[in-house]
């Protein structure tokens, strides 16, 4: 898991008013909470959290939050939700989960599919349902990410949640039966198999 360091201000203030002046000043208002952790309002600079978002787009994230005012100083904490402004797609609000080194987490990890399927040599489509897998485990064994090899797909083969390999001391949340990737048939031939049934009947 990747660690960025993030510069956080508390906030003394809360409200629709005071998250406006703070979006203008280019900040993004936030809350920090968690299992024995007192709610907490802050606020942390838009540029750098955005820099960290592209820089480690698709990797899991563990934020080290430098509070420059009030206690704690220091709070490790995952980004847990936001909220995206409706026009301009702009993150507006930030939810974060503190978390404790020994304490296990819930979190969704990327996956990163390698490999060409079989299948699409023959005509099949590579369908993907499933871009993140819900897993527990302790922040310390937080992968990036969680590479699935799809090479040996063929056509109508379907991989399921069950079917892909994760570290040792990793639980998966996610239902087992899960669809996560399929190789469809040609979209033509489907066409053609239809048109052929109702030719038939």
């Amino acid at each position: 898991m990747k660690q960025v360091i993030l510069n956080a201000i508390k906030r003394e203030k809360t409200g629709k008013e005071i998250c406006k002046k703070l979006r203008k000043q280019g900040l993004i208002p936030a809350i920090v909470y968690g299992p024995h952790f007192q709610p907490l309002p802050i606020a942390v600079k838009s540029s750098e959290l955005e820099s960290a978002l592209i820089k480690h787009k698709g990797e899991t994230i563990l934020f080290n939050l430098q509070l420059a005012n009030g206690e704690p100083s220091k709070i490790q904490a995952i980004l847990k939700d936001h909220q995206t402004h409706p026009v301009t797609d702009k993150i507006i609000h930030i939810d974060f989960l503190a978390i404790h080194e020994k304490e296990t987490i819930t979190i969704d990890v990327p996956l990163e599919f390698i490999g060409k399927p079989v299948g699409i040599s023959k005509g099949g489509i590579l369908e993907i349902l499933l871009h993140e897998l819900t897993i527990e485990c302790l922040p310390s064994e937080v992968p990036d990410k969680i590479t699935v090899d799809i090479s040996n797909l063929d056509i109508g083969d379907v991989l399921h949640v069950k079917d892909i390999k994760v570290p040792k001391g990793i639980k998966v949340v996610d239902n087992p039966e899960e669809t996560v990737a399929t190789i469809l048939t040609e979209a033509k031939e489907v066409e053609e198999e239809e048109t052929s049934e109702k030719t038939t009947e």
